[in-house]
């Protein structure tokens, strides 16, 4: 039985030891259900660091496994939410996608290819950057994004590697974090992890700082909605993302 032509259902992927996409990509899609749906599938992701094992986490296969059980599901697009792009490189994530789209029949996007995409729709060329990571994959983080022309004027990092622990990291100190690197006066500050609590804080940072708080889980919805073309009007109030 085909699902009815005004649901848009949209499955994202997520490391198994995230504990905030979920329920924080269904508290900001609220407003949009039940004409939206959000589902979710997961693969082994438990830790962030610069060498083999840690990259090895992300291999394809393991991922298209996860994909191919959420096709049961028949979304309209599949969004990988996870920010591993930022320090392996974003051609991976055009690769990832890429091979989704052409096994599955099924647009495909990335919380990186939605931040590079807002990136570059705000013409953003100052970045505030505020991770739970630790100083050798910020670096690399900065490092991709200075290779396409974004300077990270101003950055802040926890220094942890548990991706479990990335979700201990609290509101007040993300806000912290933020209100840190607005002092460089970036063109927009990113929360960069999609287990970090930022998506309820970012608006209200916006208003105090006056300039754009992008953050992961946010943004990767909005790029799903974007490649969808489902109105965002309803979520304005969670950032001037929403807006684009």
């Amino acid at each position: 039985m085909q699902k009815s032509p005004h649901r848009t259902v949209v499955a994202m992927l997520t490391p198994s030891s995230n504990t905030v996409v979920e329920p924080y990509t269904s508290a900001l899609a609220w407003p949009l259900f039940p004409a939206v749906s959000i589902h979710f599938g997961r693969f082994r992701v438990t830790r962030i660091a610069i060498d083999g094992n840690s990259d090895q986490q992300f291999a394809l296969q393991p991922i298209l496994h996860a994909t191919e059980l959420l096709m049961d599901a028949k979304p309209d697009i599949v969004a990988w939410n996870g920010t591993s792009a930022s320090w392996l490189g974003f051609e991976t994530d055009d690769r990832l996608c890429a091979t989704i789209r052409e096994r599955f029949n099924v647009k495909a996007t990335s919380a990186i290819l939605s931040l590079n995409r807002l990136i570059q729709q705000l013409g953003v060329r100052r970045l505030g950057l505020v991770t739970p990571y630790t100083e050798d994959v910020q670096q690399q983080i900065i490092a991709n994004y200075h290779a396409i022309g974004v300077e990270t004027v101003g950055e802040s990092h926890s220094g942890r590697s548990d991706n479990f622990s990335f979700s201990e990291v609290t509101e007040d100190e993300i806000a912290a974090m933020c209100r840190q690197v607005a002092q460089s006066r970036p063109d927009a500050i990113v929360i960069l992890c999609t287990n970090m609590r930022g998506p309820l804080v970012a608006a209200e940072l916006e208003r105090e700082l006056g300039i754009p708080v992008l953050d992961s889980v946010s943004f990767t919805l909005w790029g799903c909605l974007k490649e969808t073309g489902v109105s965002m009007t309803p979520l304005r109030q969670y950032g001037s993302m929403f807006d684009n």
